[in-house]
């Protein structure tokens, strides 16, 4: 089976609601939500596309949303309008019989795909081998629940681009060195903004199996796992430069996932809620250009008509795999669960979500 027919057996939607006009979608969507009441949560991540956003209970970045879906324990269904590692971050802190829905099973995330259990417990080993018992794990919520289970299992915590800072810190405070995984960008930019110099850190690359760096292998402090985000990895210095060019002025604002040139060079640089608090509290008239995801951004320019906003690429498209679950694949779980049928459940198994939820467990605390 080729990788289009294996997306294709994910996909069983029927064929009917992709002929269905946009308004008769948001209708039955509509109906949908006032049959099933409280009995029905839809929370839905900053970076979904308007038409699906319009019919979300709560708004928020993956951590936050499956924080509010735990503690709605009114809903039986929770029909989660993100990605694939933020469904099973719901599953894992809901109870037992509540039934979180993906609205399409290939809405996932490239990012949490660059890391698997087997590559991470690979690399562990190495390091291990290499460090003795001097590393602890940490890894952003984006990331699979298998990973969270390894960080869990292996004293670690999980982290927030809001939180970061402070959970590294704590890291350090048990342990030598951190292993930060997925996202090598977050981990630069918060152990560089921690006083940890380029050459103290490392690129542990998974697929060559080594460790690079530029300075003493044993003056290394931060490990950090060779993956990024496909969307904030595409903003580039020469684009800052293009703004500076052209529009004088103009304040730089970019979330962390981006590359440490890029949020050196940026005015402001900060987590999605800081992005759009920031942008919030400015004063009207001020002038933004943006390094985030292109339906964020798109928002805050109708949101705040009195300032002037743009992305800090021209060219940005929308994260493709969030925009998966559009109104046709959300009608359809909705409906479905009007006719009493669960599609798309995402279900972590136990003893992995034991683990995964100490890690995420340790974070709150510190937080």
């Amino acid at each position: 089976m080729n990788v289009l027919e294996q997306l294709k057996r994910l996909d069983d939607m029927p064929e009917r609601y992709k002929t269905m006009e946009k308004s008769e979608l948001e209708a039955r969507a509509r109906s949908v939500k006032e049959r099933l009441g409280r009995r029905l949560f839809i929370p839905g991540h900053h970076y979904q596309k308007d038409e699906v956003i319009q019919f979300a209970d709560a708004t928020g970045d993956s951590l936050q949303l499956a924080q509010l879906a735990a503690k709605n324990d009114e809903a039986e269904y929770i029909v989660f309008c993100g990605v694939h590692f933020m469904a099973e971050t719901a599953d894992i802190l809901t109870g037992e019989e509540q039934a979180v829905i993906l609205p399409d099973l290939r809405a996932g995330c490239s990012m949490a795909d660059m890391a698997d259990l087997f590559q991470v417990e690979r690399a562990w080993a190495a390091l291990t081998d290499r460090f003795g018992e001097t590393i602890l794990p940490l890894v952003y919520v984006n990331s699979t629940a298998a990973i969270k289970a390894f960080v869990g299992r292996h004293g670690g915590a999980t982290v927030t681009s809001s939180n970061a800072k402070n959970i590294v810190q704590w890291a350090f405070s048990q342990k030598e060195r951190v292993f930060f995984l997925p996202d090598q960008h977050l981990g630069r930019n918060t152990a560089y903004a921690l006083g940890v110099s380029l050459d103290e850190m490392a690129v542990w690359d998974p697929h060559e199996e080594s460790l690079q760096c530029t300075g003493a292998i044993d003056n290394v402090k931060v490990i950090l796992w060779k993956g990024h985000c496909s969307v904030h990895e595409n903003f580039t210095v020469r684009q800052i430069e293009q703004i500076r060019r052209t529009k004088p002025g103009m304040n730089i604002i970019v979330h962390p996932e981006c590359s440490w040139e890029v949020v050196q060079q940026a005015d402001y640089a900060g987590s999605t809620k800081y992005i759009i608090e920031t942008i919030r509290n400015a004063p009207p008239g001020s002038r933004w250009a943006v390094g985030t995801e292109m339906n964020l951004v798109n928002r805050l320019k109708y949101e705040h008509p009195d300032k002037e906003i743009i992305s800090l690429n021209p060219y940005m498209c929308p994260c493709l795999t969030m925009n998966r679950i559009d109104l046709p694949h959300f009608v359809w779980a909705l409906e479905s669960l009007s006719e009493g049928i669960v599609v798309n459940r995402i279900t972590v198994l136990n003893e992995v979500a034991f683990e995964a939820k100490r890690a995420l467990d340790r974070m709150l605390a510190l937080a």
